[in-house]
């Protein structure tokens, strides 16, 4: 199925196919009085491609924007550790962190010689999402300190928000930016009043948003990729391109809410895809894409897996999204990689 085509129908009702589309709302749900902004459906430029491979897609960045640099590629660590959709809930996402040792009881860095990837997905479906990017935030400078790093990767919610796409907030998340530093409301007369705080921190230009900015699509961390949805074959000569272009357009350089870029409007987008969540692969295509980055596998999450962390395609296929938002109530878990080996970690809420 493919998303709605006009960005500017409304907030709530913008992808009317759109997020998690085999993974309806669960008890997160919004409110059902959800803001909406009103606006005239028109034809667009930004409708995904109507090919299921998307191939020959080409994504556009923006020559003109000035950004700091963010690697694709890092070194192989001593300790790799992956973890999956955050979704809103704090306490989950301090369990999960101290299962992978990466935090101490006091919620510092602790971890020695440790890289963790999150794949995404930090935002909606809980409360907790302001206080969870402050966590996060705090924890990228400490990892740089001590000598390891904590790589944020950008998930399909991230943008969606920045889209003006709130389905899939609650009713606490509604209000979760009103008093963030920094947060200047929205002032939109279209976007009502109990929006305008949190369109104001994560629109495009907002300050949460050029947080966000400072983060990636894709990331190879040694001989593994990560990707919140994963990295179709058509899409590795766009990597670059893509990065860039979700960046500059978050940090509000490329355009506003009704000029997203092409990683959040074509459905099989490395935020967007469902090839690699299901039950079977194309064990075939993904060994064509690791091949082309010089990869031996690929980390993803974005499609709830209801038996836990698991791996197809000969262990080349890592699926990390356990639900483990309350929004789900599933494990706590993180993946850990060393060499060829692959080690499930767990904790407890």
């Amino acid at each position: 199925m493919r998303r709605a085509s006009s960005f500017g129908l409304a907030i709530g009702l913008a992808f009317t196919a759109g997020c998690d589309r085999k993974h309806p709302p669960v008890s997160s749900s919004p409110p059902a009085s959800s803001p909406s902004l009103s606006s005239s459906p028109s034809s667009s430029p930004l409708s995904p491609s109507s090919s299921p491979t998307n191939a020959g897609v080409q994504v556009a960045s923006s020559p003109s924007c000035k950004l700091a640099a963010v690697p694709l590629r890092y070194p192989q660590p001593k300790r790799l550790v992956a973890i999956g959709d955050l979704h809103g809930d704090l306490a989950a996402t301090r369990a999960v962190l101290r299962a992978a040792g990466a935090i101490d009881a006091t919620d510092h860095w602790s971890g020695k010689d440790l890289v963790v990837v999150q794949t995404g997905d930090v935002l909606d479906r809980g409360n907790d999402e302001q206080a969870i990017l402050d966590l996060l935030a705090r924890l990228e400078g400490e990892a740089h300190a001590a000598g390891g790093a904590l790589i944020l990767l950008i998930g399909n919610h991230e943008l969606m928000n920045a889209a003006g796409d709130l389905r899939y907030v609650t009713e606490g998340g509604f209000t979760d930016f009103d008093d963030a530093p920094g947060v200047v409301p929205a002032t939109d007369p279209r976007i009502p009043p109990l929006a305008r705080g949190r369109i104001g921190a994560l629109e495009p230009g907002g300050a949460y948003a050029k947080r966000i900015a400072q983060h990636a699509v894709i990331a190879v961390v040694g001989d593994t990729v990560f990707s919140h949805a994963g990295v179709l074959a058509a899409w590795v000569p766009q990597i670059d391109a893509a990065n860039t272009s979700a960046r500059c357009w978050l940090s509000g350089q490329a355009g506003g809410i009704d000029a997203p870029p092409a990683v959040l409007t074509v459905d099989e987008s490395p935020v967007w895809t469902r090839a690699y969540g299901g039950a079977q692969a194309d064990c075939a295509g993904l060994a064509a894409t690791l091949t082309a980055l010089g990869a031996t596998r690929m980390v993803v999450g974005h499609t709830v897996q209801s038996g836990g962390i698991n791996s197809l395609c000969a262990g080349t296929l890592w699926r990390i999204d356990v639900g483990l938002s309350s929004a789900y109530n599933g494990p706590i878990q993180a993946l850990e990689l060393s060499g060829a080996a692959a080690k499930i970690l767990t904790g407890s809420r």
